[in-house]
C-alpha cells in the first residue's frame, strides 16, 4: 500500500480529526522499527522497539468498516513474536474502537486530556491502552 493510498483511507476514516498526509506516511514508513500491516480497505502502522509495540494508527475506509478488517489487523499485530507488550491511544469518544481493543486484551492505563483536536467540537481525551503478550 502506498503512502497516497494510506492518506486517502486515513482521511476518509478520520474526517473529524486532522488526517495524516501522504508525506507523513512516506516519512513514517521509511523509518526504523516500523511495520505496515495491510488489508484491502485498511491498514495498521506500528512501531516496535525492544519488545514494546505501539499502534501508531489503524484506519479502515468507511465503505469497508464492519467487515472484520480491523480485527484481522489487530490479530496480525499481536501475533508478531518479537512483541512482548502492546499499547495504543484512542479517542475517548470512539466507543467502537475501545470495545474492539478491550476484546483483544487491552485495558486503559492512562489519559491525555484534550489530545484530539476536533474541527467543530471541543478537544477529546486520548485513552491510553496496553496489553502484555505471551507467545507460545
Amino acid at each position: 500500500m502506498t503512502p497516497a493510498q494510506m492518506a486517502e483511507i486515513h482521511t476518509a476514516a478520520f474526517h473529524d480529526d486532522r488526517p495524516w498526509s501522504e508525506i507523513e506516511f512516506a516519512d513514517l514508513t521509511a523509518g526504523n522499527h516500523i511495520d505496515l500491516l495491510t488489508q484491502v480497505g485498511g491498514f495498521a502502522l506500528i512501531s516496535t522497539v525492544a519488545g514494546e509495540s505501539e499502534l501508531l494508527t489503524l484506519a479502515v475506509h468507511p465503505a469497508r468498516q464492519r467487515q472484520g478488517i480491523a480485527t484481522t489487523l489487530i490479530v496480525r499485530w499481536l501475533s508478531i513474536p518479537r512483541i512482548k507488550a502492546a499499547f495504543l491511544e484512542v479517542a475517548a469518544d470512539n466507543d467502537i474502537a475501545q470495545s474492539l481493543y478491550v476484546k483483544h486484551g487491552f485495558a486503559e492505563c492512562g489519559r491525555r486530556e484534550g489530545y484530539y483536536k476536533r474541527r467543530d467540537r471541543n478537544p477529546v481525551d486520548a485513552v491510553i491502552m496496553r496489553t502484555e503478550l505471551t507467545h507460545g
